[in-house]
């Protein structure tokens, strides 16, 4: 009987952990209906599962009825796991300078298998416009800057697996996204040559991105920092000026994670 109650435990506990992960990406709120298809479990098991949840302050009723989100007690957490990497107490005073210096907002990243995570994010001081980007959320790879950076100095043979694991989310966002296979790959090339990757309004039309990789002392790329502003404000600050101080803070960061050039 108690390896059995053992067995429903762990079972509640991966379940209740997968309707985290859920509703991680629907920020607003989702309804009940459309959570137990995603989890494909029936709506009775998941309504128990989210009072659970509830009582322990990791879930809360959302605005619209019927529908439940995340709480901050999460968001707590993620910052705790977040503060504990050495990366954000090492690379924030650099990234701190260059959005002072540029104004506009600053992004930083790390790399999880087939995603680029935003770990860390200033606002701008003197642009107007703030991105949708959030700390915590997951990037495509193929339609992100850091995320091109990802692709771009991982090993050749990685971006051919990606491109087939990833049919299902690889799609035209806007009518500059990449999603032909061959041209990604003329793009990379392009990426690792010059040091620097762009997102030409490829995730959302007025707004664009540059970005450059931080390298470690295995020369590997495993974050990447980027600078995000409307395409407007580009064309009329100019590329060379925003790619200077970027390269500038990539590299500082770069060298206190002991990347000999």
């Amino acid at each position: 009987m108690a390896e059995k109650d053992k067995i429903g435990g762990n079972q509640s506990l991966i379940r209740g952990l997968k309707l985290i992960d859920l509703l991680s990406n629907y920020p607003n709120g989702c309804p009940l209906a459309t959570l137990a298809d995603l989890a494909q479990l029936n709506k009775s098991t998941v309504h128990r599962l989210l009072q659970g949840l509830q009582q322990e302050g990791f879930v809360q009723s959302a605005t619209t009825a019927g529908s439940y989100r995340l709480t901050t007690k999460c968001l707590a957490i993620g910052h705790k796991m977040f503060s504990s990497l050495n990366i954000i107490h090492l690379a924030s005073p650099h990234l701190e300078r260059l959005n002072l210096t540029v104004g506009e907002t600053v992004n930083f990243s790390m790399r999880e298998k087939d995603h680029a995570i935003l770990i860390y994010k200033l606002e701008p001081t003197t642009g107007m416009m703030k991105t949708r980007a959030y700390i915590g959320q997951h990037l495509h790879l193929y339609c992100s800057a850091m995320g091109k950076l990802y692709l771009a100095h991982d090993q050749t043979d990685y971006l051919q697996d990606y491109w087939l694991q990833n049919q299902g989310h690889i799609q035209p966002l806007t009518c500059n996204t990449i999603t032909d296979l061959a041209e990604m790959k003329q793009s990379l090339a392009q990426i690792k040559q010059q040091g620097f990757a762009m997102d030409n309004e490829e995730n959302e039309l007025g707004v664009s991105c540059v970005a450059c990789p931080i390298f470690d002392y295995e020369n590997k790329v495993n974050y990447a920092v980027s600078i995000s502003l409307s395409t407007a404000k580009l064309n009329q600050l100019g590329i060379d000026y925003l790619l200077a101080e970027l390269q500038q803070t990539a590299k500082a960061i770069s060298v206190d994670l002991g990347w000999n050039e």
